[in-house]
C-alpha cells in the first residue's frame, strides 16, 4: 500500500472515532434544538394581523398605542397562538388614508385611524362634527358603544366595504391652541391661521370664527407651528401633549367644540376568513383594548403629561357659560347647514341618530 494509502486509511480511523465522541457531545443539543423547532411548527399562527397607526407605539404614551398593544397581548393569547399581531406605528405605513386603503385592499388587515383617514371613502363621517354636542367626555362612551355606534358601523362597512372594529378616544374634546393672544371670544380668532385636519366641517368651525383654515399634514405640524405656516390648531390635550406642541404654542384655549374618534377597520375578506371562535377573540379584545385607550386618555389629561404640564408652558383659558355660548352660537348653525346641505337626508338622519343618543346617554 502506498504512503498515501496509509494515510487515507489512518484519517478514516481517526474521523470514525471523533465523529462518534462529536455526536455523543451534541447529543442533548440536538434534542433540545429539535424540540424548539417542533414547538414553533406547532404555534405557528393561522393569521397574520398587520395593525397600523399613527402614533409611536407607547402604550403609556397615547391612545392608539395603547389600544394596539393591549389587543395584540389579548389575541395572541386568546387564539392560543393562532393569530399573531404585528404592529406598524408612526405613520411606518403611510398617513391614516394610506393606511385605510392598504386595509381596503388586503395589503394589511387593520387600522386605526383618525376620521380624517376615513373621511375620503366615507365623507358622511363629517355629520359627526356638530360642535358642542355633547355635555361631558363619558357621554361618548355609550353613543360609540351602543345602538348609534352599532348602526354607524354597520353603514360604514356597506359603503366602504370595510369591517368596522370599533371607536376609540383619541384623546377628549378638542381645544384651540395659538402662539398669537388668548382666545376668549369668536372675535379672538378673526384672522389667525389656523391648522384642521381635513374635514370641511373642521375648516368651517375655523371660518364661522373667522379665522382661516391650514392644512398640514400631521407630520408637519410641529414644523408649521414653529415656523409660522399655522398660527394654531385644534386637538384633544393628550394630542397637543405629546405631539410637543406646547413648545410652539403660547396659548389654549379649553372650547371642548369637538369629540372624533378613533376608527379601527379591518379587511372584510380576513373578517369572514376568520373562525367563530377566532372572532370572539377579536371582538373581546378590541372592547378591552379601546376601554385601555379611554382610561389612559383620561389619565393623561389629569397628570403631569396632560393639563398640568400645559399650563407650565401655556395660558390656559376656560370659557364661562356665556363665552361657551357666544361659540356655539357663531358655529353651530352653519355646520348644520352645511350638513344638510352636503349630504342630504342622510346626513340629516345621522346628525338627528347622534343627537338623540347624546340625549339617551344623559339620562339618568
Amino acid at each position: 500500500m502506498s504512503s498515501d494509502g496509509a494515510h487515507i486509511g489512518a484519517w478514516r480511523i481517526v474521523s470514525r472515532s471523533t465523529l462518534r465522541a462529536a455526536v455523543r457531545r451534541l447529543a442533548p443539543v440536538m434534542v433540545l434544538v429539535a424540540a424548539i423547532v417542533v414547538a414553533s411548527a406547532g404555534l405557528a399562527a393561522d393569521h397574520v394581523i398587520k395593525l397600523a397607526h399613527p402614533n409611536r407605539n407607547d402604550p403609556f404614551d397615547n391612545a392608539t398605542a395603547a389600544m394596539a398593544v393591549v389587543f395584540k397581548s389579548l389575541v395572541e393569547a386568546g387564539s392560543g397562538g393562532t393569530l399573531q399581531v404585528d404592529i406598524y406605528p408612526e405613520g411606518q405605513l403611510g398617513q391614516d388614508d394610506a393606511t385605510v386603503t392598504l386595509v381596503g385592499k388586503g395589503i394589511i388587515q387593520s387600522a386605526i385611524s383618525s376620521v380624517g383617514g376615513i373621511a375620503r371613502i366615507y365623507p358622511l363621517i363629517g355629520a359627526l362634527d356638530l360642535p358642542f354636542a355633547y355635555p361631558t367626555i363619558s357621554s361618548t362612551y355609550p353613543v360609540f358603544d351602543g345602538p348609534f355606534g352599532q348602526r354607524l358601523a354597520q353603514d360604514i362597512g356597506r359603503r366602504t366595504g370595510l369591517h368596522v372594529l370599533g371607536f376609540g378616544d383619541s384623546g377628549g374634546f378638542f381645544a384651540i391652541t395659538n402662539s398669537v393672544r388668548r382666545i376668549a371670544s369668536p372675535a379672538d380668532v378673526t384672522g389667525l391661521k389656523i391648522r384642521t385636519m381635513d374635514l370641511e366641517t373642521h375648516k368651517l368651525f375655523v371660518r364661522s370664527l373667522g379665522g382661516q383654515p391650514i392644512g398640514l399634514p400631521w407630520s408637519e405640524v410641529y414644523t408649521g407651528l414653529a415656523t409660522g405656516v399655522a398660527d394654531g390648531q385644534m386637538n384633544p390635550l393628550p394630542i397637543i401633549r405629546f405631539a410637543r406642541l406646547d413648545e410652539v404654542q403660547k396659548h389654549l384655549t379649553l372650547t371642548n367644540h369637538f369629540f372624533t374618534p378613533y376608527i379601527w377597520v379591518m379587511t372584510r375578506d380576513f373578517w369572514t376568513a376568520l373562525t367563530a371562535e377566532q372572532q370572539a377573540v377579536v371582538d373581546n379584545a378590541v372592547r378591552s383594548a379601546i376601554v385601555a385607550g379611554r382610561g389612559l386618555s383620561r389619565i393623561i389629561e389629569s397628570s403631569e403629561r396632560g393639563l398640568p404640564a400645559l399650563k407650565q408652558r401655556m395660558s390656559v383659558h376656560v370659557p364661562n357659560d356665556a363665552e361657551a355660548a357666544a361659540f356655539r352660537q357663531a358655529t353651530q348653525p352653519a355646520i348644520k347647514s352645511y350638513i344638510e346641505t352636503t349630504f342630504g337626508q342622510d346626513g340629516i338622519d345621522l346628525m338627528n341618530d347622534l343627537v338623540a343618543a347624546i340625549r339617551a346617554a344623559n339620562q339618568f
